[in-house]
């Protein structure tokens, strides 16, 4: 019965806005940036994917304790989620092979963040009000939203105060010697635009707003401040000690390299906020280390 009761308040969201649909209350997220959504709504997900992976590319916000690992993101354990019993599956377009096996578990809707349509950004707050409504927490996902805004708006005003407007470049090391580098089409890049600042690669990028080079492609931003992303791998401690090219960059010889704590590059409005956040606390003098 509760099965019926949800797959037709999916439906009959768009069709029945004065209806007051049945919340959907045991919720598995297969997607990080859609499970840090409901923690920020008051609404966390009964399974998440990978959790001990998620406490350290995430941090913040946390899961609550006693939310069930339901196995890889892009290969969840069915036994898991059919004993979870859950009324509601969230997923990314990344499961559609799968979706005819979890839509036998129960109810599966897809709330896809990076695709051809808008910013990261833009969609996580359409995703995030939808959530809302699912949940019967709109009043708690409109206000998630305007805390993203807020958060913007702020950021903007204290970058604007410092002066500190050189173009930025957002990494995260891969290896010694290859870093993914945000840009187009990313969640950090959609940031950097809302609070004023440029980003450094104009080059092109994947669906998922990253490239991926060598470490020489820094050497083409040469006033550049480069913004690197934790965890760092262990090669990267013999490339900051040893390597010739490395150490010859200008943002390194300049002392402009910053290092920020892990942020779910792949998220919502939460890593949106905790990005700008820090970003804009080590710029202002107020945080970062390295």
């Amino acid at each position: 019965m509760r099965r019926r009761q949800v797959l037709a308040a999916l439906a009959g969201l768009a069709l029945l806005p004065a209806a007051a649909p049945v919340p959907a209350r045991r919720i598995v997220a297969l997607d990080w940036g859609l499970a840090e959504t409901l923690i920020a709504i008051g609404a966390p997900p009964v399974g998440v994917p990978e959790t001990r992976t998620y406490a350290d590319w995430v941090v913040s916000p946390a899961l609550p304790p006693g939310t069930a690992d339901v196995g890889l993101r892009v290969e969840p354990n069915l036994e898991i989620l059919q004993q979870l019993a859950p009324d509601l599956i969230l997923a990314i377009a990344e499961h559609e092979t799968i979706r005819p096996l979890l839509e036998r578990i129960a109810p599966v809707l897809s709330l896809p963040i990076y695709g051809p349509q808008g910013t990261p950004y833009t969609v996580a707050q359409a995703a995030t009000r939808r959530l809302g409504a699912v949940t019967g927490r709109t009043a708690e996902a409109e206000a998630l939203v305007f805390r993203a805004e807020e958060t913007m708006v702020s950021a903007r005003a204290r970058l604007a105060a410092s002066g500190n407007a050189r173009p930025v470049v957002i990494a995260s090391f891969l290896d010694g010697r290859h870093v993914r580098i945000y840009a187009r089409h990313g969640l950090f890049d959609a940031v950097l635009q809302r609070i004023g600042l440029a980003n450094a690669w104009h080059g092109p990028t994947n669906a998922w707003g990253f490239a991926t080079v060598g470490l020489e492609a820094l050497a083409g931003m040469p006033e550049a401040r480069l913004v690197l992303l934790e965890p760092l791998p262990r090669e990267t401690a013999r490339t900051f000690r040893d390597s010739p090219l490395w150490n010859n960059l200008p943002m390194v010889r300049d002392g402009r390299v910053l290092r920020l704590p892990p942020v779910l590059m792949f998220g919502t409005l939460p890593a949106a906020m905790r990005f700008c956040t820090l970003l804009t606390d080590a710029l202002t003098g107020e945080g970062g280390h390295g």
